[in-house]
């Protein structure tokens, strides 16, 4: 008829995961880390039908591998794969009538209601003879005709041909040699795939100049990679480092801020370049190319990885204010436009104007830097304000380098509309900083945390919560105490894959500005800050053993899909749980929100999600404080005192 399609398959696949806008960006994946796939497949009538998924790399389809997707409920069906190589990989979604499983449950029906199933047991040897055909091989066509002739073997009963029929021997064999010719395909659909560092792990912010610093004298690089072996100690993945080149002399900023710097003012990081050369260049009061090198070799042998500020902006003395002054936006006087946010001023920094004719060099340009520090042992990027920068750019460079560097990780510091913070992600943003900082309220946690651990934005955009930031002291940590840090460590480090904190955090750093700003006082952007992190009050050894459990339950942690909230009946105690496919791995997590009280109250757990039988106890060992306890059922009792544990972290474990 016209107009009418003459594709004439059976079955229907809709709402596809992991997809991202129709597979016009990849969904994100890592190395080692199962993956869900899953999809509504359905026909019309009573059949049933048969799913399965086939994965590979895009340029090499006929060596795809291939698994069956489990039938779950509504029609939805679903699996796991467990990528194993980075860079681009496909999936599709394969489906057919299952004819066979469709004959043995309607001819297991009838015999259950003591009808006769002669007829029906002739169908089905047809059905088997139906599948020889060119192309299965011969013990698969001796298997099919063994097969029919027990279904028509009548000196055995009917219920044992049938059962003949239902075993998984049988059922293996009549699924491998379906004929798939008019099965429905639905796909490929693209997933990148990074290392597992990409979705799991641990950072840690350190200014090291600060290290080792006599003010007015700075530390250095050699004199910071002393302080190496205890951030390893403490079980970060990642030491992060702001900018490490030469600092603008022009319009250099003072302490907090200031806009008259003395001659021992060390400025800030972020005004990159000088007379001492740009953003492949080292800061000399830190060392050399070499120094770094060495630190980065460190680093290494530590198990640590070095990420670098990737921040696009230029000090006024940067050389390539005057090698490239089309890169820099003029006002109508001549002058190079300072980088602003109103009333904001950075008089410090100029910022690169993307919109330049000359962009093509431009991009060469920046993408060099990126190449240049990867040729230094650097895989981490930090990357300063991204959301200020062309998000065709970012698609651009980061395939660039990923193209050479497959296994580099971006983190986008972009503190800024969610829309925007996603198209980042899709970008190709390994993970981004987050509203966690500002979400201190148990509704507030909740709203977020079930936006993060749901579809669409589960499937690429990987949430990093810091506590703190060099630029975020929020007021929940100057007022709430040590508590407050230890609360919030817990939330941060179990409520999202990866987490990180900035350097004083263990020592409870609370002291602002002033009233009402989240900016430090004596703001170490604009300072040395020497610390003493020996003191006996050090959060330290709380943070080693936050981070040792994280790797210990990392199958649980690295599936942000499956943090599941459970209701408690107090509003400042939150509860949720991570798991891993299958529930092999349980964390339950209950944190007191109230830095300044104990408080109490009863868990209305979901069992069902928690892969835990109703009707049996079960042990949660908490593994902060290696104290097991015997619970029973969805109703189980707690009390919190912060100034002794601010919160529980519980493996459930089957009696």
């Amino acid at each position: 008829m016209a107009g009418v399609r003459q594709d004439r398959r059976r079955v229907v696949i809709e709402a596809a995961r992991p997809v991202v806008e129709s597979g016009r960006f990849a969904a994100k994946a890592c190395a080692g880390v199962p993956l869900e796939i899953s999809a509504d497949v359905f026909a019309h009538g009573h059949d049933r039908v048969l799913a399965w998924v086939r994965w590979g790399r895009p340029q090499a389809p006929q060596a795809w591998r291939e698994a069956r997707l489990s039938h779950d409920i509504n029609d939805r069906f679903s699996g796991w794969i467990t990528p194993r190589r980075l860079g681009d990989l496909a999936f599709e979604i394969v489906a057919a009538v299952d004819d066979w499983g469709s004959w043995l449950h309607g001819a297991g029906a009838k015999l259950a209601a003591r009808q006769t199933i002669d007829l029906d047991l002739e169908e089905g040897a047809l059905l088997a003879l139906g599948r020889i055909r060119t192309g299965i091989n011969a013990a698969d066509r001796r298997a099919l005709r063994a097969l029919a002739a027990v279904l028509r073997n009548a000196s055995l009963a009917p219920r044992a041909r049938l059962r003949e029929a239902a075993t998984q021997r049988s059922g293996r064999l009549l699924e491998r040699t379906l004929d798939r010719s008019g099965a429905t395909v639905e796909g490929p659909h693209p997933v990148l795939v990074e290392r597992e560092l990409a979705g799991f792990s641990a950072w840690y912010e350190m200014f090291p100049r600060s290290e080792g610093a006599e003010p007015p004298r700075s530390g250095t690089l050699y004199t910071a990679s002393r302080r190496l072996p205890s951030i390893a100690q403490m079980g970060f993945d990642i030491v992060y480092l702001p900018p490490i080149h030469p600092i603008g002399t022009v319009n250099r900023k003072g302490p907090g801020n200031s806009l008259a710097a003395g001659p021992d003012d060390v400025g800030s990081p972020w005004a990159i370049g000088s007379a001492g050369g740009g953003h492949t260049a080292i800061n000399s009061d830190l060392g050399t190319l070499q120094d770094f090198d060495s630190f980065v070799g460190g680093a290494h042998a530590l198990g640590l990885e070095v990420a670098l500020d990737y921040a696009l902006q230029c000090a006024p003395d940067h050389p390539w204010v005057t090698e490239h002054p089309e890169w820099f936006a003029t006002r109508p006087d001549g002058s190079v436009r300072y980088a602003e946010n109103p009333p904001k001023r950075y008089e410090d920094i100029y910022p690169i104007d993307f919109e330049t004719r000359d962009w093509r060099r431009l991009w060469n340009a920046l993408r060099d830097v990126l190449l240049f520090w990867c040729g230094h042992g650097v895989s981490v990027f930090r990357v300063d304000n991204p959301h200020t920068k062309p998000l065709h750019f970012w698609e651009w460079v980061i395939s660039e380098v990923r193209r050479r560097h497959p296994g580099t990780i971006f983190l986008a510091e972009a503190f800024t509309r969610p829309k925007v913070m996603h198209r980042l992600a899709k970008a190709g943003f390994s993970q981004s900083y987050t509203y966690f900082t500002w979400r201190t309220a148990k509704w507030e946690l909740e709203e977020y945390l079930g936006e993060l651990s749901t579809p669409p934005g589960v499937d690429y955009f990987r949430p990093c919560f810091w506590p703190n930031t060099p630029d975020i002291l929020h007021a929940s940590l100057q007022y709430g105490g040590p508590a407050a840090f230890r609360l919030r460590l817990i939330l941060a480090a179990f409520g999202a894959a990866s987490w990180g904190m900035y350097s004083g955090y263990e020592l409870a750093e609370n002291v602002a500005v002033r009233e009402g700003s989240e900016e430090y006082l004596n703001s170490e952007k604009y300072e040395l800050r020497p610390r003493d992190f020996g003191r006996a009050d050090s959060l330290a050894p709380l943070v080693g053993r936050v981070n040792e459990v994280r790797r210990v339950h990392r199958g649980a942690m690295t599936q942000m899909a499956r943090l599941h909230l459970h209701h408690i009946d107090n509003d400042a105690l939150i509860c949720f749980s991570r798991s891993s496919p299958g529930n092999e791995d349980v964390l339950l997590v209950i944190v007191n929100l109230d830095p300044h009280a104990a408080q109490d109250g009863s868990t209305w757990l979901d069992l069902e999600a928690l892969g835990i039988p109703p009707n049996r106890p079960y042990e949660a060992h908490d593994e902060l404080t290696d104290t097991t306890y015997v619970w029973h059922g969805p109703r189980n009792y707690v009390r919190l005192d912060p100034g002794h544990q601010a919160g529980h972290v519980l493996h459930l474990r089957k009696r």
